[in-house]
């Protein structure tokens, strides 16, 4: 895949950490000792973040992904299908072009975020996650970083949702329709919300997707760390 040509630059700061290179130690059943073991599964989140990030972070990099572009709430298709019955469909278009455009904005946040939480990583962490498989890695990011991912995205996709008044708009006809005296079940007004919780989801599934690539399969593993330490068999 395209993604795995990056690696995030700070992964070469992170891979020289002092604390590492000082363990000697070996693990597993073969010669890699703890010191790889952690650059490894620091340098492998490095490189299925940057994946991700790159991927996302660009024009389209939500709306012409048809897995991941963002389109209205669930609970507000009602709303949309009377919209575009009533001959409203390109105003429901351009907020749907809008909302994935904030997203596309919003990931580009990430990277502070995910280089900080990497650098802070200990050891056992790291150990740890090399062991346990799977898509333990991605787990561990996203209890460690969601409330800051959400907040930083949250401005950044308000305010581009704000520029076209999709929020003003969205919020003004959800509010109505909530008053309606027949309406029981209330419809969330809250787009930048449902926007920011969808963003961060995307983010963390295709960094599981690249997590589980590096752990499977040989050619995914792009340096020499991440070959040693990933065809290694661990207990």
């Amino acid at each position: 895949m395209k993604r795995l040509l990056f690696v995030v630059s700070f992964a070469i700061a992170l891979s020289g950490c002092d604390v590492l290179q000082q363990l000697p130690t070996t693990v597993g059943t073969g010669a890699v000792s703890e010191a790889e073991a952690g650059q490894g599964i620091k340098e492998a989140l490095s490189q299925g973040l940057s994946g991700a990030v790159l991927q996302l972070n660009k024009e389209d990099g939500f709306f012409k992904d048809a897995f991941y572009k963002i389109l209205l709430p669930p609970d507000a298709k009602k709303i949309e299908n009377t919209l575009r019955d009533l001959g409203m469909g390109k105003v429901v278009d351009k907020a749907i072009l809008q909302i994935n455009r904030g997203a596309e904005d919003a990931a580009g946040y990430a990277k502070p975020i995910f280089a900080d939480a990497i650098r802070n990583m200990t050891l056992q962490d790291a150990i740890g996650l090399v062991k346990n498989g799977d898509t333990s890695a991605t787990h561990f990011f996203r209890q460690k970083t969601t409330s800051q991912l959400m907040a930083a995205f949250l401005p950044v996709i308000k305010s581009s949702l704000d520029k076209v008044q999709a929020t003003k708009y969205y919020g003004d006809i959800v509010n109505t329709y909530n008053n309606f005296p027949t309406t029981f079940k209330k419809i969330n007004p809250d787009l930048a919300g449902y926007v920011t919780e969808r963003a961060t989801v995307a983010l963390f599934d295709l960094v599981a997707k690249e997590e589980l690539n590096i752990r499977n399969n040989f050619v995914a593993r792009t340096t020499d760390i991440l070959k040693k330490v990933f065809g290694q068999k661990w207990n």
